[in-house]
């Protein structure tokens, strides 16, 4: 009988490429980041950890002993999900890894817009001694958490402690810790004039696909501030600069965009009421250990034992 195989595109410190093996010391592993380690072992791997685009012709189109591909990402809108899900190939993401450091993002824009740090920042590149007619605080504020996944549900946690009330939209109406009401995407628009910060966490669907356009800002708040970490998909890029330009909203934190990276000509740039993060909300020092040992190794012995990883596995109906 051949050996197992296992295909990691990513490199790892020798601690967690040991975890991996002592969980399957009989398979052959193949790790590194070059895709030269990994090209030709694609089409004999039953497990993938890592998405790369030398993997669809490698090791989904063709005849391949592939049935379980982990993806290194939260996202996975980008993914052949329909091949994916015509071959019987499983499906997990990372979702959960970026609970964290995208949270720490999310109040680092809020409270950054909130107190001007972004204006204070540019006055002191200019050396100008400015008030700025700060007056906003943000306890006691209403927020409204557009996807209550593990990132909307860090963030509610951490909006209590700032005395705010927590309106959370998903598929389910479901109460949920820390969210003192939550309603079903259709409920929307009737939410957005209540909040003072409106969070897009929620991943790229065909639903949540433009979710976010002028009848959206034009009901939210002149004072509101609008933050989006999740896709830059989900927003009409055109309709949210119309909104800042003309105050119709108070400003807004983006760390994704409709193309990235962001147009060197894109009016973004220059508007004062706007913080840019390049797609980097998610970076954290511990990314590469939550994958391994909070997702993958979980994943993998039950898998062993099931014949189907449990955490994280995408209903491919849904798209996450």
């Amino acid at each position: 009988m051949s050996q197992r195989k296992l295909v990691i595109t990513q490199n790892l410190d020798q601690g967690l490429y040991g975890k991996v093996k002592e969980t399957v010391p009989d398979w052959n592993i193949i790790a590194g980041k070059e895709s030269s380690v990994w090209k030709d072992h694609l089409i004999d791997a039953e497990i993938i950890v890592g998405w790369k685009k030398e993997v669809k012709p490698y090791g989904i189109d063709r005849d391949s002993k592939l049935k379980w591909l982990q993806s290194w990402s939260a996202g996975v809108d980008s993914f052949p999900l329909e091949e994916l899900n015509a071959k019987n190939i499983f499906l997990t993401t990372a979702s959960g890894v970026h609970a964290y450091p995208i949270s720490e993002t999310i109040f680092a824009l809020m409270l950054g817009l909130t107190r001007k740090i972004h204006t204070y920042v540019r006055n002191q590149q200019s050396k100008t001694w400015h008030h700025a007619h700060l007056s906003l605080e943000m306890h006691g504020k209403t927020v409204g958490i557009i996807g209550a996944g593990a990132i909307g549900k860090e963030t509610a946690k951490i909006a209590k402690a700032f005395g705010m009330k927590v309106i959370g939209i998903r598929h389910s109406d479901i109460s949920e810790e820390s969210f003192d009401e939550m309603y079903t995407t259709d409920h929307l628009n009737s939410i957005l004039p209540q909040c003072d910060y409106v969070v897009v966490t929620t991943p790229l669907t065909d639903g949540t696909y433009h979710l976010f356009g002028k009848k959206q800002f034009q009901l939210m708040k002149e004072s509101a501030f609008f933050i989006n970490i999740g896709r830059g998909e989900i927003v009409v890029e055109e309709d949210l600069v119309h909104a800042l330009e003309t105050d119709s909203i108070a400003g807004a934190g983006l760390d994704v965009f409709e193309k990235e990276p962001l147009s060197e000509q894109s009016p973004l740039w220059n508007l004062e009421n706007v913080i840019i993060t390049p797609h980097t909300a998610g970076s954290t020092e511990h990314y590469d250990a939550r994958v391994i040992e909070d997702i993958f190794i979980p994943n993998l012995k039950h898998y062993l034992q099931e014949g189907v990883p449990k955490i994280n596995l995408v209903d491919f109906k849904k798209g996450y």
